[in-house]
């Protein structure tokens, strides 16, 4: 989890300079009222997420106008990636694409003057890593980099073997940073990216602030020269939308195109509204802002729509997602990939390291499951402890079947409620002592800003990524896959953004636009099935896949056990989990803190005994005999 987001909401003491320069300053303040630069850009970001912001960039770097329409204002996404290093290559191609199509004098600067380079404000050998914010160093209050390396790479393995406890611990080698561009890191195929090790771990939120603040300064810039904007933002804006009821059937279909105006020759004219945000019993609600009128974009050569896994946009202009069926070689067939977990943030000092764990449940009938977790925390910062727990598909955390409240209890009902709470907060400390191996009683004691929530991820893909004549669909509105790995991320940035790379030198070597366009399309619908198709071990193998190929064949040679060993799973139309929801980016900006300590001492050293057999957290040993065929009672399915 990004700590930057609490660290701003809950008034944390931060080290200020009364005297400095905010390149968002102008942002927050300017009028949108002059428009130049605006009309028929070669390229309009629908959604500036990592993906939209990525294909602005490039798009800039190529010697292009770029546009970018988001209405949520400035980046607040609350999570913490695992990057590969392919994105540090894309940031230092882009800094020198910037200087060789545009020269020095038009490149964004510090206070001081000196150009600014995104490669080395993610990650520089002459800089320090910690607790920054993107915002201080751009503003020159700190010599750092806002991404930290992994120095501790972790995998437990307390599956059992022949109904008894069993764990193998492997400890793998760091990898080693990188200090210069490798070109053969540029247009690599995903699988090959995301088969790749993780090397860097980085705050969402201030991966998107660098990005963010890049595009502004050279808008600033542009604009107070006189020249014509190579960007514009729109920042609290949207597609325009006409009547924003429930309708369905023909009433929904008479409104789908309010804002996209259809030509003839099949592309999109965007027509865009500045919005006003409403949080309206206790939902994000959003309308025109009153007195502004609809702004005309024009015919942009290319849009890209990417918005996250369900965007209104996309579905407007008719596309959908289908569910991703995996076949978990289980005599059952291709079944929904679905998987669901609890998330939380932990203020504890996890470090620079990026630990899994793959252990056994057993229901009441002993059926073997797996469940995952992972714990991500940032080199030198004591408050970043994003940790993810997988729940069993047998566990229901029903407070009647845990005997919490009677029988009939609505479920509406404060009680139930309360209890149903209660089941889930038990459950994810249960396990985030399992694989910290801390005390429960301690993490009792420990700060929660977020979490635990409790959600569900199933994976989905669209069919086509291309939705006009001059739009696609990419990110994870086209598609979505396992995202512990943080894959959701890399495929959107890396993958679908730096396909616009290759879409801009195509046209200058002459292709088609109409060819150049269902090239793009492709490529992101390959990019996407390449992470569906990495990411379907997740869901019922056991090796972690962003360790690399060469890892995985190391932790299989110390387990001895296979990576396509598969453990049972449950359909999901079988479940009976509550509450089960995607994952909603706007949770982020509705914090519910729990109050605590901040622990700031390293996390003790790893047990060689599986804690069923030494009494460890969560697990007395004498129940040792019993664990392979009683699950913990959290209200589980009998």
């Amino acid at each position: 989890m990004d700590t930057s987001l609490f660290a701003r909401l809950t008034n944390r003491d931060r080290k200020t300079a009364s005297t400095a320069f905010d390149p968002a300053a102008e942002s927050d303040t300017r009028s949108v009222s002059d428009f130049a630069g605006a009309k028929d850009p070669d390229f309009v970001a629908l959604g500036l997420g990592a993906t939209g912001m990525m294909a602005m960039l490039w798009t800039v770097a190529c010697g292009r106008r770029a546009v970018g329409v988001e209405m949520r204002g400035d980046p607040s996404l609350g999570v913490h990636w695992n990057i590969r290093e392919d994105f540090y290559h894309h940031l230092g191609l882009i800094d020198q694409l910037m200087t060789e199509n545009w020269g020095d004098e038009r490149v964004p600067t510090y206070p001081d003057g000196r150009p600014i380079r995104l490669r080395d404000i993610f990650y520089s050998n002459d800089t320090e890593p910690g607790d920054v914010y993107a915002d201080e160093v751009l503003a020159g209050v700190e010599h750092s980099h806002i991404s930290g390396l992994i120095y501790h790479t972790e995998f437990i393995d307390d599956r059992w073997v022949d109904g008894k406890p069993h764990r193998v611990l492997t400890i793998l080698e760091p990898q080693k940073p990188p200090t210069e561009n490798d070109s053969t890191k540029i247009r690599r195929p995903v699988i090959d990216v995301l088969n790749g090790p993780s090397v860097f771990q980085a705050g969402a939120s201030e991966v998107l602030v660098l990005l963010r603040r890049y595009l502004e300064l050279v808008e600033k810039m542009d604009l107070e020269a006189g020249l014509e904007p190579r960007v514009r933002l729109f920042l609290s804006h949207r597609v325009v939308v006409g009547d924003e009821g429930d309708g369905d059937g023909f009433l929904k279909w008479m409104r789908q195109e309010d804002g996209f105006v259809s030509l003839r020759d099949g592309r999109k004219q965007i027509l865009i509204e500045e919005i006003q945000e409403l949080d309206y019993r206790n939902k994000f609600r959003r309308i025109r802002k009153p007195g502004t009128d609809v702004i005309d974009l024009g015919v942009p050569e290319v849009f890209m729509i990417a918005e996250g896994f369900d965007s209104n946009d996309a579905d407007r202009l008719g596309f959908r997602q289908e569910d991703v069926e995996v076949d978990h070689q289980d005599g059952r067939g291709p079944t929904v990939a679905q998987a669901d977990y609890l998330a939380g943030f932990v203020e504890l000092y996890v470090g620079p390291r990026l630990r899994r764990r793959i252990a056994s449940e057993f229901d009441s009938e002993g059926n073997e499951y797996w469940v995952r977790q992972i714990a991500v925390g940032h080199e030198d910062d004591p408050e970043v402890g994003w940790i993810l727990v997988q729940v069993p598909d047998f566990e229901t955390f029903d407070p009647v079947a845990a005997g919490l409240v009677p029988a009939g209890t609505p479920k509406t009902a404060t009680e139930y409620v309360g209890a149903h709470q209660r089941l889930i907060r038990d459950y994810y400390l249960e396990q985030v002592a399992l694989i910290l191996e801390m005390p429960r009683a301690d993490l009792e004691k420990v700060q929660l800003p977020y979490g635990p929530k409790l959600f569900s991820l199933v994976e989905r893909a669209g069919a086509d990524a291309l939705v006009a004549a001059n739009g696609v669909v990419a990110g994870d509105s086209f598609g979505n896959g396992h995202f512990l790995t943080s894959g959701g991320a890399i495929t959107g940035m890396v993958g679908h953004a730096g396909r616009m790379l290759t879409y801009w030198e195509d046209r200058d070597k002459g292709v088609p636009v109409e060819t150049a366009i269902r090239t793009l399309a492709d490529s992101i619908k390959t990019d996407t099935f390449d992470w569906l198709q990495v990411s379907a071990q997740e869901f019922s193998q056991a090796v972690p896949i962003n360790f690399g190929d060469e890892r995985v064949r190391e932790i299989q040679k110390r387990t001895s056990r296979e990576a396509d060993e598969r453990a049972t799973t449950v359909e999901a139309v079988r479940r009976r989990r509550h509450s089960l929801v995607p994952l909603d980016t706007s949770d982020w900006r509705r914090l519910t803190v729990r109050s605590g300590r901040l622990h700031t001492a390293d996390l003790p050293p790893l047990s060689e005994t599986h804690p069923a057999l030494a009494g460890g957290p969560g697990q007395p040993a004498s129940a040792a005999d019993s664990v392979a065929r009683e699950p913990v009672t959290h209200g589980a399915a009998s």
